[in-house]
């Protein structure tokens, strides 16, 4: 029997954490590879609050690339996996390091999203929420209060959002089984889940194209395989 679908029907509370890598395969890039998207870019002068504030034109381009690029994008056979293994049972939540939504339109209602989402805007002055489409139409401007519309995203030198982050550090605890899809673990606080786990009692599987700090920690590792592959095989061997 395929080793990851062993491990679910063995588990009383699986958790999920995806990257980067979950999405690549819908055709978005990662973030450090040698394509991704802060290849030959600093992430400080794009990125961040000082960006924002200062430098607010290449700020306003930069996302409005993105979210231009988002909106032709769809999720990959992987994103609906995981939203039919939520509703069936085999998996508990899911915690993810993406800003593109991609799991909730597959249809996942558990989720953590430590960065925030870049499908919809807020207002930097009175929070009030906007539609995302107000960038790709240069309408920057809060219908509200007429503040700075900003995407709903975690920006450097700001917090990461406390609700989502007791939800994913709650989830982390109650695992017993903990799958990470397309992380290379590098960043905190999300490095600090599988650990959180692991200390538990938690299995721990690693899926991701390159190496991890916490693959001697894994119980199952698989690298160079796309994740969609694992997951459909993984998800046969469930329904046999």
């Amino acid at each position: 029997m395929n080793q990851l679908a062993d491990l679910l029907q063995h588990s009383d509370y699986p958790v999920v954490m995806t990257g980067a890598g979950m999405s690549t395969e819908s055709g978005l890039p990662d973030f450090r590879s040698n394509t991704g998207l802060w290849k030959n870019q600093n992430p400080a002068a794009l990125a961040s609050v000082e960006a924002m504030e200062n430098n607010r034109s290449e700020f306003l381009a930069f996302y409005q690339s993105r979210i231009e690029a988002l909106a032709g994008v769809l999720p990959n056979d992987g994103h609906h996996i995981l939203a039919d293994w939520e509703q069936k049972g085999f998996i508990k939540s899911i915690i993810t390091q993406n800003v593109d939504g991609l799991h909730q339109q597959a249809g996942s209602r558990h989720v953590a999203e430590l960065h925030g989402s870049i499908a919809a805007l807020h207002c930097h002055s009175c929070g009030a929420s906007a539609d995302s489409s107000r960038y790709t139409n240069n309408e920057t401007s809060c219908p509200v209060c007429g503040g700075f519309l900003r995407p709903n995203i975690v920006l450097f030198g700001e917090m990461l959002p406390e609700e989502a982050i007791a939800f994913a550090q709650q989830e982390s605890t109650r695992a017993d089984l903990f799958i990470v899809l397309g992380s290379s673990l590098s960043v905190a606080p999300a490095s600090y889940f599988p650990v959180d786990a692991k200390q538990q009692g938690a299995r721990l599987v690693i899926v991701n194209r390159t190496e991890t700090d916490m693959d001697k920690e894994a119980d199952l590792l698989v690298q160079g395989e796309n994740i969609g592959s694992i997951l459909k095989e993984a998800d046969h061997h469930l329904k046999d």
